[in-house]
């Protein structure tokens, strides 16, 4: 299969042939706001991606309608999932097309109940989080036995009919006969069982949480949206050649945590689906590129994930604004591991200190000189090579992005 090229920095240009380079193609920028991450890094992937398949989030929605007619003219499958405004998106990410078996169900609900990233920096006992992952898991495992073609927005309708009451010092509920109906060994019913444990003021609680973080993902133009358009299948994705877009909001992070759910299901699918593969590779590789990544909800087992990602085809660029965004979100461990698997790193400036402390030391240069690094200039850190210390590619003198700016596609 033919390779692509990356480009990086001014005369910065390179292989993605991760056997020719011995590198994976995972890239880590970070820059302040405005440090040009999207006209010098995102833009000119998307001019040179020719052969893999893309998966862009973006909160600029006029890229969007500017690279569409491309990837059309080199023959992808163009998929648009928009987040701001779902009635115009021509496909809908439904996390219940992806239910295969009862750990796909643990894996769901323990994405929605995490996806706040207030909850990694809580002090709380987990075992409230365990709680609220037993109630969604049953709810979804009911909907799931009852329907085999239910979308998620039917298992939002059934824990929306949901109401807890005092039943003289146990858990009595609106929903009770429902799974007094069903198989008892059955997994809903024993997931139903866990919730049903609780101690009253306990079970609500965990009731009345799970409602604001729902109430809070799924808003009623996404629940719309779910239920009317037709799901991405990841594999079909991955067979054929596809760019997706996904359009999120800069002025509502609600949708950040949805983005992130997105996010944890598509690196689990195409991993698994890679898994099956003959030779264990997807058959068109897969890139990624997360604008914001660290704005919103915490992805689901993402520093187990791209520790592996190289060997399945799969691959991504991460925009950051700082590594103490990183760090906040995934904790410094965590964050550690994320940076360490991205073989390329470029610092476009900023004024965070963690980040200029940590640039000085790969450098091995003052702090100064980082925190004052000339606006338009760039380092680029390759693993096993000398940092290259350059200007930002100025996109604007390439002559594909003159071409698709005036709306002349060749």
């Amino acid at each position: 299969m033919k390779k692509e090229r990356v480009i990086l920095g001014q005369n910065c240009i390179y292989s993605t042939d991760c056997e020719e380079t011995g590198l994976n193609n995972n890239v880590l920028v970070c820059g302040g706001s405005g440090s040009g991450k999207t006209m010098s890094v995102a833009e000119p992937r998307f001019l040179e991606t020719k052969y893999s398949n893309l998966i862009a989030t973006v909160a600029k929605r006029r890229l969007v309608g500017k690279y569409v007619p491309l990837f059309k003219k080199r023959k992808y499958k163009v998929l648009d999932l928009n987040l701001a405004n779902p009635r115009e998106s021509t496909c809908a990410y439904d996390p219940m097309k992806y239910i295969e078996s009862n750990s796909d169900i643990t894996f769901l609900a323990k994405s929605i109940v995490k996806a706040d990233p207030q909850k990694e920096k809580s002090t709380a006992d987990p075992y409230w989080d365990q709680a609220a992952v037993s109630l969604l898991s049953a709810e979804i495992a009911y909907t799931r036995m009852t329907d085999k073609d239910a979308t998620f927005a039917d298992v939002l309708e059934l824990h929306d009919m949901l109401s807890i009451e005092d039943g003289y010092g146990t858990v009595s509920t609106s929903l009770d006969a429902l799974f007094d109906d069903v198989d008892e060994k059955c997994f809903a019913v024993s997931c139903w069982k866990s919730f049903k444990s609780l101690p009253i003021r306990t079970a609500g609680c965990v009731f009345g949480t799970l409602n604001t973080t729902i109430d809070t993902i799924f808003t009623p133009e996404l629940r719309e949206m779910i239920a009317n358009k037709p799901s991405i299948d990841f594999e079909e994705f991955a067979k054929n050649k596809t760019a997706l877009f996904v359009t999120t909001s800069a002025v509502n992070p609600s949708l950040h945590f949805y983005v992130n759910m997105f996010y944890a299901q598509a690196f689990k699918q195409l991993f698994e689906y890679a898994e099956g593969c003959p030779d264990g590779v997807l058959p068109i590789p897969v890139h990624m590129l997360c604008d914001d990544f660290a704005c919103g909800g915490r992805v689901l087992n993402f520093p187990e994930y791209i520790s592996i990602f190289r060997e399945k085809g799969i691959s991504v660029t991460l925009l950051l604004q700082s590594e103490s965004q990183l760090e906040q979100m995934y904790g410094e461990d965590n964050a550690t591991t994320i940076i360490n698997n991205c073989d390329t790193y470029i610092f476009l400036g900023g004024m965070d200190l963690l980040t200029a402390r940590n640039i000085s030391v790969r450098l091995n240069c003052p702090l100064d000189e980082v925190l004052y690094m000339p606006i338009g200039d760039e380092i680029i850190f390759r693993r096993g090579h000398r940092p290259i210390q350059t200007t930002r590619y100025d996109v604007r003198r390439d002559k594909q992005y003159q071409d698709v700016s005036r709306g002349r596609i060749s």
